[in-house]
């Protein structure tokens, strides 16, 4: 008896002492953190998708309540799951002014469909992107296109992307994606990326892009993807804003200095450029207003050469002007 109860003694002795320890320890290593980081946690969606650019809400959270003690306002921090409504209310209870982030949406850069990319060998692997661009180039000629095994597709937490049966390629629903980027961390072929919803400041999505990441030449490309861009720079030529560049023979639109005014897409020889609804208006207009101008020129160069034909056909049926009365005739021969 003595024994235990000895035991249980000690036991004690040790769990106070212990205690104590912890609670020394806990307020010489305690960390301040502010309330409101809290506060602001609560607001937030809780989805933790990394899209903000910081390691959860917590750490968005934090990083909100950091901008209240820098300046007056949340500048360009944006919740893209909440949105800016999420980032009213987080300015509210800070007593700031709502930042003035612009939406974005992921974009798939690759338009190398079933039809324009033909399969040249069958991956017969776990379907997966990852795996199968670490050990295999690739089912088509493109080794920079989209593989479309939709690891994509498992990486999205909002049911924003999905694999097109037809084309073999993704598909990001605009009004379910909330640019959170985990797309585009999960694409090995980095065919994936997030740009701004509308290169203007409108309620409508004002957007072009190059759907192409071929950096091989252009012979080389449109061998294996008869939609590759060729690196040909005819829409660096056409931009006037200075928001197109090629690099390693492929083309690259800059989506802060594009105003979409469409001229790129219209120039393109191959279609590779591609843009949302709202400027393929203005873009098919550019292309009548093109083919009525070309129309009218060959119309003229016709008129032209009917011109030209007739003056020439008149000159050959005009005789030839006879010989001048005026001159004296030789005299014959035995005249004197």
């Amino acid at each position: 008896m003595n024994v235990i109860l000895i035991a249980l003694i000690a036991l004690g002795a040790i769990g106070l002492i212990g205690s104590l320890l912890l609670c020394l320890v806990a307020k010489k290593f305690y960390v301040y953190e502010d309330p409101r980081v809290g506060q602001v946690e609560e607001v937030l969606p809780g989805a933790n998708c990394g899209g903000c650019g910081f390691p959860g809400c917590h750490g968005m959270a934090d990083a909100c309540v950091k901008a209240k003690d820098s300046s007056n306002s949340l500048g360009s921090l944006l919740c893209p799951v909440g949105g800016n409504e999420v980032m009213a209310k987080v300015a509210d209870i800070l007593g700031l002014e709502a930042g003035a982030a612009e939406p974005k949406v992921a974009v798939v850069r690759c338009n190398g469909n079933i039809c324009a990319r033909p399969k040249v060998a069958v991956f017969d692997g776990a379907k997966s992107c990852a795996i199968e661009s670490a050990t295999f180039s690739g089912e088509t000629g493109c080794v920079f296109g989209c593989l479309g095994l939709g690891d994509c597709v498992k990486a999205c937490q909002f049911d924003a992307i999905r694999m097109n049966a037809e084309t073999g390629l993704p598909e990001v629903d605009e009004e379910k994606c909330v640019a959170c980027g985990a797309c585009a961390k999960a694409c090995p072929k980095f065919v994936i990326e997030v740009r701004k919803k509308s290169a203007m400041k409108s309620p409508m999505p004002k957007r072009v892009w190059v759907d192409c990441v071929n950096k091989d030449k252009g012979a080389v490309a449109r061998k294996a993807c008869s939609n590759a861009c060729i690196g040909c720079g005819k829409c660096q030529k056409v931009c006037k804003f200075d928001a197109i560049t090629v690099e390693n023979n492929v083309a690259f639109i800059d989506s802060e200095k594009c105003k979409a005014c469409g001229m790129c897409v219209s120039e393109c020889p191959t279609g590779a450029i591609h843009a949302t609804e709202p400027v393929m208006i203005v873009v098919e207009k550019l292309k009548a207003k093109k083919a009525e101008a070309a129309a009218k020129a060959k119309e003229e160069a016709a008129k032209k050469a009917a011109e030209a034909k007739a003056a020439a056909d008149a000159a050959a049926a005009t005789p030839a002007e006879p010989a001048s009365e005026n001159k004296q005739e030789a005299p014959k021969s035995g005249e004197q």
